[in-house]
This record gives structure tokens, C-alpha cells and sequence, in this order.
């Protein structure tokens, strides 16, 4: 692609997964809008990537922003069942360099700058190659970067200590980080690749000229300070730390009555603030069981729902003999127990696979999130005002769990877990009432406290801000193709 010479070009790199894709497509925007920049988004895909398929709900990005999709990266053959999902991704990402290099040849003026998330670090050596500056884009919250930087050089005792006698991880300058909420990393010490790729990843990031973040300076000021701090976290890195989020997909008003979801639909009868709303994110599936202990718990729970269900997972005992297109007489998919649609039918909306779920946050009836807390959806949830219960399934699900209740103080979760590793339909009933009932104490101040959050990411990231300036200072490095603002940068 030819593009025209007169303004500041930047390349931004997203590795699958719309996790990583929208913040990505976010951050590229604000630099096209706010900056006047050139974007050019390279979107590495596999043959079981949606990110393509999905682009159309985001096609406002395209006016503003040169999107391009690298051809299909396959490492089947490479891939084992055991492989943990770290080290897929860099494996897919460590295959698509050639043809990112090569697209990179093909841009004139050869960008200023190249970003890339957590899993494209290995993009560096083309930077360099180029001359262009390299960023690393966290998408994901600051006391997650704190333990990626943290981990190749973290103490074996603090690592034996965590691993197998289950104690607190201490990461220099943050909070704790419990067995509880660890990340799958120490789940399997033994996963030797695993290990390996984690590591690298973190020392990669030494090597940027800046990382940036998907925070904000008063939502983790102890990490962010731990981060800059020569004695703490500084001392492994020097890399200037910029919080610039929340960067999430706005919610759009949706005025065709056709493509206008169902769900919005029957939100806008319900009133404010009343309902829950229940989803665990484009991957997050629950075993059949456990389907079956949440259902019952939304009913004892006689709190109005709008529930995002997908079919149980097929390790389940009884996965595989579920199908999609069976359901009962009243509608109810047979996955869920019998009759449950027309038992909660005045109060609940049972949605299957998908729902617009920035919009349906961001509509006035919801009161409530049960989530995977992936951060995308955490995010989305804080700038709605829209308190929490957190249900983490997978990856560092279990951190950013941490950092909303025990941290922050905006959400609940239910740490009572049975037989099986089941959640009971009791336990998700209290956890259900102590975020929406309203003569519970315990939801009156998650919902103050969520929507102090609220007004803080607003403040952020309006002019004058703390992301906003944040910003504003690498743009000027990729502008000048200098990065001698460090040492302010580093006492922001």
C-alpha cells in the first residue's frame, strides 16, 4: 500500500483473538484521531480465527484506520493437545514474522513506530531492522505486566513457595498475589515450553522503548508506582510505563428494529438498573453440571437476567450428546434443566452464543455483570458503572478477579466451590443477591465504588488527563522518532 507522505505513520500488531484485536483497534483510533496519525493494523490470523468474520460490527474503524489481515498462519501440525494456549499463540505469532516483515517492506513511508501485544514481542527484531521505535501494548491490567516482567527474574524460593506450598506470590512493590487467583503458569510448573515462552516474553519487553497499558493511573497506583520504582520493579526494567486506558469499543445506539438484538429489546421493558446480566466472553464454556447448578441458582435468585449460554464443554461427561438445535417443548436448550424458560420467562432472557454485550452494559435496566472477568469485559463493565460478580475460568482471569474485589472493592465472587469443582446453586443465589438486592450493604458499595471508578476513567482519559497526557507523550516520541522523554515519562 502506498500511503502519502505527509503525516506520521505508525504499525500496530494484533495476535488472534478479539481480546486482542479491539483494544488494539482502539488504541490505533485514538492515534488516527486524536493525533492525525496513520495507522496501518496488521491482524494475524489462523484458519479458526473470527477476528475477520467479526470486523464488520467494528467497521467504523475502517475509515480511519489501513487494517490489514495476514494470510492465515497454520501450525497444526506442530500443535499437541497438551500444548498449553501461551505457547500456541507464540508459536502462530513466531510463524507470521516472514509475512509481517514483508508486508512491512511493501509500506512507503516505513512507519516510525512499531506496537505489538503481549505475544508479538519477537516483532522487535524487524523494528530494529527498520529503524522504527517498538512498543510493547499490554491489553491486558498493570499488576499482570508487573508479574510478566517480574517472572524471569523472580526468586526460586518465592516461585517454590507459590508453585507447591500454595503461598502467596510476592511481586516487588505490589500486592500478593494468591494461589487462588494464579495464573495458569503455576499450574504447571512441569510445562517446561510453557515456562520457557513466558520468560522470553518478559524479557522482550525490556527491550521496548515503551510499554503502554490498559490502565489507568487511579485504578492501580501502587502497581504503576512499582513499575517506575528503580528499587522494585524499575530494576528490571527501564522501560517507561504509560497507563492509557480504558480503551474499549464504545457502545453504538442500535436504531433498525431488524438488526436490533432481542436482548435490547426486552431490556428496554425492564427497570433500571433490575437486571443481570450473565456471559463468559466469546471462549468461556462451563461443563454440564455446572450449567445446571447456574441456572437453578439464577432462579432461587428471583433476580431478572439476561444469560448469554453456550452449549457445555465436551469434556463433560455428557457433551457430546448435546446439540445446539434441540430443545424442549418451551424452548429451553436440553443442556439446560427442564423447563427452565417458562419458569423464569417474566423475569429472564436465555440468549444463545451471542449478544451485543457493549450495548447491552451500557443500557440503563442492567445492574449487574456475572463474568469471566476477561479485561476486555472488566473494562467495559467499569465505564458502564455496572458492578461485578466474577466467575474466572481461565488465563489471568484469576488476577484481574483479585484486583475488582479485593483490590478495588467494585464486585463479589463465589469462593465456595463443591464436589467436582461445581459452584452449588446456593452459593450462586447469595453471590447473585449480594450484588443486586438492594437492602444488601455489600452491593450499595460495589455500586458506589464502581461508578467512582467510572468518573475516574472518564477524568483519564479526557484531555488534561493522566492517559490522555500519557498518550500524547508517545505520539510525540513516534512524531520525532525519539524516546529522550523517558525520564519524564518515568516520573508521570
Amino acid at each position: 500500500m502506498e500511503v502519502v507522505p505527509t503525516k506520521t505513520h505508525i504499525a500496530l500488531l494484533a495476535s488472534p483473538g478479539m481480546g486482542h484485536l479491539i483494544p488494539v483497534l482502539e488504541l490505533g483510533q485514538r492515534f488516527a484521531v486524536h493525533h492525525r496519525f496513520l495507522v496501518t493494523i496488521f491482524v494475524v490470523t489462523t484458519n479458526a480465527s473470527t477476528a475477520k468474520s467479526q470486523l464488520p460490527l467494528y467497521s467504523s474503524y475502517r475509515d480511519l484506520l489501513n487494517i490489514v489481515f495476514l494470510p492465515p498462519v497454520d501450525v497444526s501440525d506442530l500443535v499437541t493437545d497438551s500444548m498449553a494456549i501461551v505457547s500456541q499463540l507464540v508459536l502462530i505469532m513466531r510463524h507470521a514474522m516472514p509475512i509481517l516483515r514483508t508486508e512491512i517492506t511493501e509500506l512507503k513511508p516505513c512507519p516510525s513506530a512499531l506496537m505489538v501485544d503481549l505475544f508479538g514481542t519477537e516483532a522487535f527484531k524487524i523494528a530494529e531492522e527498520f529503524g522504527m521505535l517498538k512498543y510493547m501494548f499490554d491489553t491486558g491490567n498493570a499488576w499482570f505486566l508487573a508479574l510478566s516482567l517480574y517472572y524471569p527474574h523472580q526468586d526460586e524460593t518465592n516461585k517454590h513457595g507459590h508453585v507447591y506450598l500454595h503461598k502467596p506470590l510476592n511481586i516487588p512493590g505490589c500486592a500478593p498475589l494468591e494461589y487462588e487467583d494464579t495464573v495458569d503458569l503455576y499450574f504447571q510448573p512441569e510445562d517446561r515450553a510453557l515456562q520457557d515462552d513466558f520468560a522470553k516474553m518478559g524479557l522482550d519487553m525490556a527491550r521496548a522503548d515503551g510499554i503502554l497499558v490498559n490502565s489507568w493511573e487511579y485504578l492501580e497506583p501502587k502497581t504503576l508506582k512499582a513499575l517506575r520504582d528503580p528499587n522494585l520493579l524499575g530494576r528490571l526494567s527501564s522501560v517507561p510505563v504509560h497507563p492509557v486506558g480504558p480503551l474499549i469499543r464504545p457502545a453504538k445506539p442500535v436504531k433498525d428494529p431488524v438488526s436490533r438484538s432481542a436482548a435490547l429489546d426486552w431490556l428496554d421493558l425492564q427497570p433500571a438498573g433490575s437486571v443481570l446480566y450473565v456471559s463468559f466472553g466469546s471462549g468461556g464454556t462451563l461443563t454440564a453440571d455446572q450449567l445446571t447448578e447456574l441456572a437453578w441458582g439464577l432462579e432461587l435468585s428471583q433476580q431478572r437476567f439476561v444469560w448469554v449460554v453456550r452449549p457445555p464443554i465436551e469434556g463433560s461427561a455428557f457433551g457430546s450428546f448435546f446439540r445446539q438445535d434441540k430443545r424442549t417443548e418451551d424452548g429451553t436448550p436440553d443442556y439446560l434443566p427442564d423447563g427452565f424458560v417458562s419458569r423464569t420467562r417474566e423475569v429472564g432472557l436465555v440468549v444463545e452464543m451471542w449478544a451485543p454485550q457493549t450495548e447491552v452494559l451500557a443500557h440503563q435496566s442492567v445492574g449487574g455483570f456475572l463474568s469471566h472477568c476477561g479485561w476486555n469485559s472488566t473494562l467495559e463493565s467499569i465505564i458502564n458503572g455496572v458492578p461485578m460478580i466474577c466467575w474466572p475460568l481461565y488465563a489471568e482471569q484469576g488476577m484481574n478477579t483479585a484486583v475488582l474485589t479485593d483490590h478495588l472493592g467494585m464486585a463479589t465472587r463465589a469462593r465456595e466451590v463443591g464436589p467436582g469443582g461445581v459452584v452449588g446453586r446456593e452459593v450462586i443465589e447469595k453471590a447473585i443477591r449480594r450484588v443486586m438486592d438492594e437492602d444488601e450493604e455489600h452491593g450499595r458499595l460495589a455500586r458506589a465504588k464502581v461508578l467512582d471508578l467510572k468518573h475516574s476513567a472518564e477524568v483519564a482519559l479526557a484531555k488534561g488527563g493522566s492517559s490522555h497526557g500519557s498518550l500524547e507523550r508517545v505520539a510525540k516520541e513516534c512524531k520525532t522518532g525519539r524516546t529522550d522523554l523517558r525520564e519524564r515519562a518515568r516520573g508521570a
